[in-house]
């Protein structure tokens, strides 16, 4: 289990506390990066919606930056990607949703 996450997101803590006693591999998107394979893996997964539209790096860029495919997107603004993305035997998951709970079995 891997789960991409930022350190000052509270849903991502909330997600790792939940996640604790699977002992997940965790990469901070901004600190670690994320590799062009793994951002390939999300885009196929979930589409635009890998990009967090509500946040503040967001709103901070240009109509012309906003238009630019999501893959560049996220390596030039990797804090853009809807957080957590956690993935499990190559099952990706994103957010920290009542659906992602279920599915890897967390209350």
């Amino acid at each position: 289990m891997r789960v991409f996450s930022l350190k000052s997101c509270d849903t991502c803590r909330k997600a790792l506390k939940a996640l604790a006693d699977q002992n997940p591999e965790v990469i901070d998107v901004r600190a670690d990066g994320v590799s062009a394979d793994d951002q390939a893996a999300m885009i196929a997964a979930f589409g635009a919606g890998v990009l967090n539209t509500r946040s503040t790096t967001w709103r901070g860029l240009s109509e012309d930056e906003r238009a630019k495919d999501p893959a560049e997107l996220l390596a030039q603004h990797p804090t853009l990607m809807k957080r957590p993305v956690i993935e499990v035997d190559g099952a990706w998951y994103q957010g920290w949703t009542p659906a992602t709970k279920a599915a890897l079995g967390v209350e």
